[in-house]
């Protein structure tokens, strides 16, 4: 399958778009966080006392649940359409396919950084970066 490949021109185009996107990403991956362990909690307490009161409070946040995850995926999806690939969402971690000398390699940006300044192999990771 043939995937886009970005010059580095495009792909500083999309580090404002990834920003806005990692940022809505941040707080409902904290949000839904909270509601695993508080849905954990709830299954826990009803398995050690078998009471059923905290059913209707379990099917509540799990419809949460399901519409915070739908959210999450829609914004993942808004950034793989086009042809950027996630890594690493907590710490909004992305590759840009790209060619450099010819052959194909990664052009690396993770949160916090103003613009695209490294690069990899596309064998190799974020540890293994190197300047532009």
């Amino acid at each position: 399958m043939r995937h886009r490949l970005f010059t580095l021109e495009e792909a500083n185009e999309s580090v404002p778009f990834l920003k806005d996107a990692f940022q809505r990403l941040a707080p409902a991956q904290e949000e839904l966080t909270t509601m695993r362990e508080r849905l954990l909690g709830l299954q826990r307490q009803r398995r050690s006392n078998g009471s059923s009161s905290s059913e209707s409070e379990a099917s509540r946040l799990q419809g949460e649940m399901d519409r915070l995850v739908r959210r999450l995926e829609e914004t993942l999806e808004e950034i793989t359409d086009r042809g950027i690939i996630v890594r690493d969402v907590a710490s909004g971690l992305v590759d840009f396919p790209s060619l450099r000398e010819g052959r194909e390699v990664y052009l690396c940006w993770i949160s916090g950084e103003d613009r695209i300044e490294y690069w990899h192999e596309t064998d190799r990771g974020f540890a293994h970066r190197q300047p532009l």
